[in-house]
């Protein structure tokens, strides 16, 4: 659930299908983001699952993989 829709929340943010995106999927090698276009992911990220990424810990967060493990853990309680 949480892969779909950090696709989802790229797929509209870099205006890319889905489908291309992966766990493994590098935001700004793979996807071409650039670092606006991952701020705003990050913003959209946070507001989706009502957390916030601390700013030293985002630059750790380079693939699709990296995102979901983060709000996986983020978001348990």
């Amino acid at each position: 659930m949480i892969l779909k829709t950090i696709k989802k929340i790229i797929s509209e943010q870099l205006g890319i299908d889905e489908k291309i995106i992966s766990l493994t999927s590098n935001l700004t090698t793979d996807l071409d983001a650039d670092s606006l276009d991952a701020v705003e992911i990050i913003m959209a990220i946070e507001d989706e699952y009502s957390i916030e990424i601390p700013d030293e810990r985002i630059e750790d967060l380079l693939t699709i993989r990296d995102l979901v493990e983060y709000i996986e853990s983020a978001t348990q309680a």
